[in-house]
């Protein structure tokens, strides 16, 4: 049986660099690949596109566009790990966990868009509770998350580790704050929302990667819009029901009276493709913590692309 093969486009780069690790070992898979001194050949480019059978597109926005554009071939199919194509018609959005139908859909689709690392957070805390509506459609919802600094690609990579004295290398920065974040608008679809939320990012270069996002809910508002009554433990069973099952989601506990020095670290999944969820309740508030750590190149870039590769392809590991 002739093994299926992937081409990774933009395969120097933080996020198919990562991948290429992930699969370069495997060997259930060939990897097309060309040379380094070739790689920005637009021709030598799209033979590649054409003669593969899966093309991972690791690429600034307008590039990947034009990389769709060059494919002839009907049985060439892409997985586009850039923001291009993320709520485009005819596109199926690459988080599997997203609902029950949707690994089966990634499988029969011919061209998929993997998730931004942020909204992979932000979408798996608050999906499955407006689904339920607990978190009614209009509700107005801010996500804070901090990001290691690969988040902000080579960049910021290169500011990072050679510090040249910007405030773009302080130890904490937050960003985003015109509201056109370029994850915005895949956040406010696929977590169901009427509007897009308040979101403020933020990435630190103390750590390289790793990831952390929160989500605030106030029970009495959220009762108001709804009429339904939701504590944390009904939150946290919520979630728990819907990934049940799932292997890269982890649903802990019911987070409750805490020790003071209790604290959270975005670097806990790193080096995983796991998505950890957790709720935290204090009995004496009327408000609810939901919080989502992952690897932003893990499961939020190289991992779920990985991921996403398995279940289109019909590889052991999807």
């Amino acid at each position: 049986m002739t093994k299926p093969s992937i081409y990774i486009d933009g395969e120097a780069g933080t996020t198919g660099l990562e991948i290429r690790k992930r699969l370069e070992n495997r060997a259930d898979i060939e990897i097309l690949s060309i040379a380094p001194d070739r790689r920005k050949d637009a021709a030598a480019r799209k033979d590649m596109l054409n003669a593969c059978d899966l093309a991972i597109l690791c690429l600034p926005d307008d590039a990947a566009r034009e990389a769709v554009a060059m494919i002839e071939n009907p049985k060439t199919r892409v997985l586009d790990a850039s923001t291009a194509h993320r709520t485009a018609p005819g596109w199926v959005y690459g988080f599997p966990e997203l609902t029950p139908e949707q690994a089966d859909e990634i499988h029969a689709a011919a061209r998929v868009a993997n998730p931004g690392c942020y909204p992979t957070g932000a979408i798996a805390l608050l999906r499955p509770l407006v689904d339920a509506g607990i978190v009614p459609r209009g509700a107005a919802i801010t996500v804070n998350a901090v990001s290691g600094y690969s988040g902000g690609g080579k960049e910021l990579i290169a500011l990072c580790e050679k510090p040249d004295g910007s405030d773009r290398t302080a130890a904490f920065c937050l960003y985003g704050l015109d509201q056109t974040h370029k994850h915005l608008p895949e956040m406010r679809v696929y977590s169901g929302l009427d509007d897009a939320p308040v979101f403020l990012p933020s990435y630190s270069s103390a750590f390289y990667r790793g990831m952390l996002i929160s989500v605030v809910l106030h029970l009495k508002d959220l009762r108001r819009m709804s009429g339904k009554t939701a504590d944390g433990a009904a939150i946290r069973e919520t979630l728990a029901a819907r990934y049940k099952g799932m292997r890269n989601i982890l649903v802990e506990p019911l987070q409750e009276k805490l020790e003071k020095t209790y604290v959270l670290t975005p670097l806990a999944q790193n080096e995983t493709n796991n998505l950890q969820l957790r709720v935290f309740a204090s009995p004496d508030r009327e408000s609810v913590i939901l919080t989502a750590c992952l690897d932003n190149l893990g499961k939020g870039a190289a991992g779920a692309a990985v991921q996403n590769a398995e279940i289109m392809l019909g590889l052991k590991g999807a």
